[in-house]
């Protein structure tokens, strides 16, 4: 994000940057000033300038910022500052001006938006006229990227890794789709792990799946979602011997020649780690987004670097990470017990730079609902931890709906 603050009469122009990601508030260091040579400008000095030249003392880029992280996210309960909304704060003794970034919202919701922008700030003391305007998109995702292609039909694809596997990478991406689904979105699920296919397990695989006169698969559906999964064509018994261009080419199958008919979301379970099948996917599809899935302690929070890589070699967003297995709350005496640590994916979000979008406990019925085809989100939409998945998915939502989409091929 860039912050600058003008001086009308005033030959140099003050320039503040601040690096601020998606869903986290902009930590904006010292401003210097280009006309002094890079000399430190802070507060004070900014104040004296402006008595300098006759003008009232008007707020810094800052404060305008703390101000702005009042505003809620119509809909959520997080401000417009952690969503990235905030693009640039020009202070200028003619206006106060805030850009918005271009997104893929509702007008209804930017002019909700910007309207409160323009209440808080003008509310404050010494402010001039308040302008509102929305930033450029930068430059889309294109599907003439060598072998991206877009899915037809899908407005977003968002793909749920982890660096290793056992963190329930699987169950977090059934029970988020589902949660999606339960906040009005229509989704797909694609289950990408070849060799250990569990989505079809998790949401059940009633009935066969069915092939179009053009030779296309029929997904099928259950809870509201469509899915697919190589589990589907296989026996319980019967192990998947495949090399890695039979694999890759499975789930180009699975991408782009299955009906998956119109969707708001197709959700995809990559296999965990990082190798040849994860490097495919993400090199084929246009991806909107990755979901890293990990737990708290440190020895799975060495392969969230290794699955964050991946996503920037291949120019995919990482929309944040989820603390999954995060404590247990004990259903008898309601104490809190930290079995594998805490706290281990806040902190490794903050020294990479991207958003944590939810910490999941612990809980039987999750277990449960995998084990029985019947996933905790349906089963027991009450339940507190279904209460937290809708959470993960409502930030996931806000996120794909204020991110330039990935262009869609024709």
């Amino acid at each position: 994000m860039r912050v600058t603050r003008r001086f009308a009469g005033h030959g140099g122009m003050i320039t503040l940057f601040g690096a601020m990601g998606r869903n986290r508030p902009a930590q904006l260091p010292h401003a210097r000033s280009a006309a002094a040579g890079g000399a430190h400008l802070d507060h004070q000095a900014a104040t004296r300038i402006a008595r300098r030249h006759g003008k009232r003392r008007m707020p810094t880029p800052q404060e305008i910022l703390e101000q702005l992280k009042k505003i809620k996210y119509p809909g959520f309960s997080r401000d417009i500052v952690s969503f990235g909304i905030i693009k640039d704060i020009e202070v200028g003794d003619a206006a106060i001006t805030v850009i918005l970034t271009a997104s893929a919202a509702k007008p209804e919701v930017t002019a909700q938006i910007a309207a409160e922008i323009e209440r808080t700030v003008g509310a404050m003391a010494g402010v001039p006229p308040v302008r509102i305007e929305l930033g450029e998109a930068p430059p889309a995702r294109t599907a003439g990227t060598p072998g991206r292609r877009a899915v037809p039909g899908v407005r977003h694809v968002v793909a749920v890794a982890s660096g290793k596997g056992g963190v329930g990478k699987s169950t977090v991406a059934v029970n988020l789709a589902l949660a999606m689904r339960a906040l009005g979105w229509r989704v797909g699920l694609m289950d990408a792990d070849v060799y250990g296919p569990s989505v079809a397990m998790m949401v059940g695989a009633q009935g066969a799946v069915g092939v179009t006169k053009d030779r296309r698969i029929v997904p099928l559906e259950r809870f509201g979602i469509r899915y697919i999964s190589m589990a589907l064509f296989l026996n319980d018994e019967t192990p998947v011997i495949w090399r890695g261009p039979m694999v890759t080419k499975l789930e180009s199958e699975f991408l782009f020649n299955v009906e998956w008919g119109e969707l708001d979301c197709l959700v995809l379970d990559l296999p965990p780690g990082t190798g040849d099948a994860q490097l495919t996917i993400t090199q084929r599809v246009a991806l909107d987004g990755g979901v890293i899935v990990t737990t708290p302690q440190e020895i799975a929070l060495l392969d969230v670097k290794r699955g964050i890589a991946m996503f920037n070699e291949v120019g995919v967003p990482v929309l944040g990470v989820i603390e999954n297995m995060s404590y247990h709350r004990c259903a008898k005496c309601g104490s809190r017990h930290e079995i594998f640590a805490h706290g281990g994916g806040a902190r490794m979000a903050r020294e990479l730079g991207v958003p944590l979008l939810g910490e999941l406990p612990l809980a039987r019925e999750l277990r449960e609902g995998g084990d029985h085809a019947n996933p905790l989100v349906v089963a027991h939409p009450e339940h507190p931890l279904s209460d937290a998945f809708k959470a993960v998915a409502a930030n996931v939502i806000a996120h794909l709906s204020h991110a330039p989409a990935a262009a869609r091929a024709d």
